[in-house]
């Protein structure tokens, strides 16, 4: 009895000793297994992309053997400037920089090269070069005798005013070689509706803006089949006022489907969805002007701002550095020249107000003063193209009793380098009567060209 109870106490312990090594083994050999199909995947994707990077280089070769290669697909399309030998970012007629040579590149102390202001410049001039000569844009058409033709066709006259990149990039595209009349074709297809315009519509104003934009989604979807196909998802819109934050909230689909081309990029907005939809950015027409070239070494402030108090980070930029001699900060109206205290300063900054996005990057920007960003969850202009990094100074709110030490903290070769870079990229941020290659509206273009492909699942 006793042997036989025995035997029984050592066969469940085996048991439970089997049954407690199975419990270890299968989790280890899952971990084994799982980093075993990591390795792999990390070799096969790296084979890939050595792959990839081989046949970009075949590509760009080839096209630099192209003799006379022009982008000229319309009339209204301009000759490219690109230089595919360049070693250096050179997009564009060259920026002119006093007569000083540009910095050698160098580690600014933040983790990036500042010389190249681009992500990949050779895939985006790759990429430039497809989105000129293939790209299409259907819209959807209206006449002159529509009763709201004011809102839904470009604006006849140059726009002007602190919102003005939607018409520009609405009237632009109207004259450019993207559109096609033949829907089938169509890449993307645009809602052309102004929420500008519908504000200071009296038949619709702030409150109406809504429900117009609602019955126009109703009707473009019950007339034409395009919208249905995708929800939506190949259609975008345009608006630079920041009631185009919610004038969409009673169109679902527009919100959640559609590319949404706004100024009032901040991905703390739950309708805002970065890389569904892109940011435009917010610039003061200058349309004639030349652009100053004012070196680092006549910049006598070593820091400007002039704004309205309209949200906390302003109250507090201003709390906290008024009556500093060297962070010129003034709320209000300026008593002196605008456009000079930029001229006369090293840093610009740009403080969220009432919504994330102002005019003053295209300001610093344009005058040669290098922005320094206080805009927490700003989707920036440009970001998926532009390496905000190398031509900015990007600063968290809770930095703002920092300012001073941080850009005290800023070498004259480091500021040099930043400058010169703004000098560059400052054409990126420019609109025209007439586009210009690399401008504002080939930039927006191209953001759109970036999401041409995305799909989403329409509602239920």
């Amino acid at each position: 009895m006793a042997r036989s109870f025995f035997l029984l106490y050592s066969l469940s312990r085996r048991r439970v000793s089997d049954s407690l090594r199975s419990l270890f083994f299968i989790p280890t050999a899952l971990a084994l297994t799982t980093s075993l199909f990591i390795l792999f995947y990390i070799s096969s994707t790296s084979n890939l992309f050595t792959s990839h990077l081989h046949h970009r280089n075949s590509r760009l070769h080839f096209l630099q053997n192209l003799n006379g290669v022009s982008l000229k697909t319309h009339a209204n399309q301009p000759q490219s400037s690109l230089d595919f030998d360049s070693p250096v970012p050179n997009l564009g007629p060259p920026a002119d920089h006093g007569g000083a040579a540009k910095p050698s590149p160098k580690s600014n102390g933040r983790g990036v090269e500042d010389e190249n202001v681009f992500h990949d410049r050779d895939i985006f001039k790759e990429d430039y070069i497809k989105m000129n000569t293939t790209f299409k844009i259907f819209v959807y058409p209206h006449q002159r005798s529509d009763p709201f033709a004011n809102v839904l066709l470009p604006v006849d006259f140059e726009p002007e005013g602190n919102y003005a990149s939607e018409s520009f990039f609405k009237k632009s595209l109207n004259n450019s070689h993207f559109i096609t009349k033949d829907p089938s074709i169509a890449d993307l297809f645009f809602l052309p509706f102004s929420i500008a315009r519908l504000r200071h519509d009296p038949r619709v104003g702030i409150d109406g803006i809504q429900d117009f934009i609602k019955e126009y989604v109703f009707n473009i979807s019950h007339k034409y089949p395009y919208w249905n196909r995708t929800g939506g998802a190949d259609h975008f819109y345009v608006s630079c006022h920041s009631i185009g934050r919610v004038a969409i909230n009673k169109a679902d689909e527009v919100k959640r489907n559609a590319i949404q081309v706004v100024c009032s990029s901040s991905y703390f907005q739950s309708a805002y969805v970065p890389h569904k939809d892109a940011s435009l950015p917010q610039i003061w027409p200058r349309i004639e002007d030349d652009p100053p070239n004012i070196r680092s070494s006549k910049r006598k402030k070593l820091a400007f701002f002039a704004g309205s108090i309209n949200s906390p980070v302003r109250e507090k930029l201003v709390k906290e550095w008024q009556n500093n001699t060297e962070i010129y900060v003034h709320s209000g109206r300026l008593n002196t020249s605008y456009e000079a205290s930029l001229l006369d300063s090293k840093f610009c900054f740009h403080v969220k107000g009432y919504a994330v996005n102002t005019a003053r990057i295209g300001d610093a920007l344009y005058h040669g003063c290098v922005p320094v960003i206080i805009a927490n969850h700003y989707d920036l202009p440009f970001a998926d193209i532009l390496n905000w990094k190398s031509f900015s100074i990007i600063i968290a709110t809770l930095d703002i009793p920092s300012l001073q030490r941080i850009l005290n903290g800023i070498s004259n070769d480091e500021y040099a380098r930043l400058q010169s870079n703004v000098l560059d990229v400052r054409k990126h941020f420019r609109w025209h009567g007439v586009p210009v290659d690399y401008d504002a509206f080939y930039m927006v273009m191209y953001e759109l060209w970036l999401r041409r492909s995305s799909i989403r699942v329409p509602l239920s």
